[in-house]
């Protein structure tokens, strides 16, 4: 049914806990998922071999030692055993609900790309994975943990060939995944939400794997490789979020994601074809941020 491909850091310290209990939750969903692990990180090879699931070491790499995402998701798509892909970030906890939410996507937008806001918290220990461990994981989040915004996804469900021109991205440095949800946008694929429905769990971890000496996730956008990836992703006009989807998947089915910001996006992206929407989406702009900037005013004066 799907196969879901990641690249893991070096299993050391905390960041080997934390990627055991992403990858034993994997290895738990029904139907049982193909599952391929992408690097030679220490530790990667070891822990394909004794859960039993394949392993690729080569991945093309920049000047930087980093993964690069074309190459990744190239790799993936070419020896996939299914048509349906997901690309996971391998500190993420999958559950029954993802399953059950990508079924009901592929049934009826089989050509579609579905992805997810995620839920960070921090755990620091190996999970028990028996008889009630989903119940008892979501009841911790819902306890301690923090729904991240719409530009928190790192799970992408997809089917093969959605994407033939994925600029040489710098995994994890920002911009390609949004860049993602831009260019099924601009090839008129259906973007399905998933977050209504789904609890996509992310472990909180430091970013002491970075070269460039960063500590916290704030100091990685001024990288030289985030300043990259920004470039030849178009910039900020291509920066798509869960906003962006084209429907959302709820308890009562799929919707329609018909929102003003939604609005403002759909023109934008018709402005590129038809440069007479161009001014019509300036108006939008500037409206949506005014309605923005009251929202946080309104919430502020609330709280106080």
């Amino acid at each position: 049914m799907l196969t879901i491909f990641a690249i893991p850091k070096a299993f050391e310290g905390p960041v080997a806990i934390i990627q055991r209990n992403a990858i034993r939750s994997w290895c738990s969903l029904r139907p049982a998922c193909e599952i391929i692990l992408f690097g030679d990180d220490a530790g990667t090879a070891d822990v394909a071999s004794e859960f039993n699931i394949r392993h690729v070491p080569v991945v093309e790499r920049n000047k930087y030692g980093t993964p690069l995402v074309n190459a990744l998701f190239a790799a993936a798509q070419r020896i996939a055993s299914h048509s349906m892909l997901c690309y996971v970030n391998a500190d993420i906890i999958l559950m029954t609900d993802f399953m059950r939410a990508v079924a009901y996507g592929i049934k009826i937008m089989p050509d579609c790309l579905m992805i997810c806001r995620r839920w960070d918290v921090s755990l620091n220990r190996q999970l028990d994975f028996r008889a009630d461990w989903e119940h008892d994981l979501g009841a911790y989040v819902a306890r301690q943990g923090r729904r991240r915004p719409h530009t928190a996804i790192d799970c992408f469900v997809f089917s093969r060939g959605l994407w033939t021109d994925i600029p040489p991205f710098a995994m994890g440095r920002g911009m390609w995944d949004n860049w993602l949800i831009y260019k099924a946008r601009a090839n008129r694929r259906p973007v399905i939400d998933l977050s209504d429905v789904v609890l996509v769990v992310h472990q909180n971890h430091d970013y002491a794997h970075q070269v460039h000496g960063v500590r916290r996730e704030a100091e990685m956008w001024s990288t030289e490789e985030a300043k990259c990836n920004l470039a030849i992703g178009g910039g900020y006009a291509h920066a798509f979020s869960t906003y962006d989807a084209t429907h959302r998947l709820t308890s009562r089915g799929l919707k329609r994601n018909i929102t003003p910001y939604h609005l403002y996006r759909a023109l934008a992206l018709l402005a590129r074809s038809r440069p007479f929407v161009a001014p019509l989406v300036d108006v939008m702009r500037y409206a949506y941020s005014r309605y923005n900037a009251m929202r946080r005013l309104c919430v502020g004066r609330t709280r106080h």
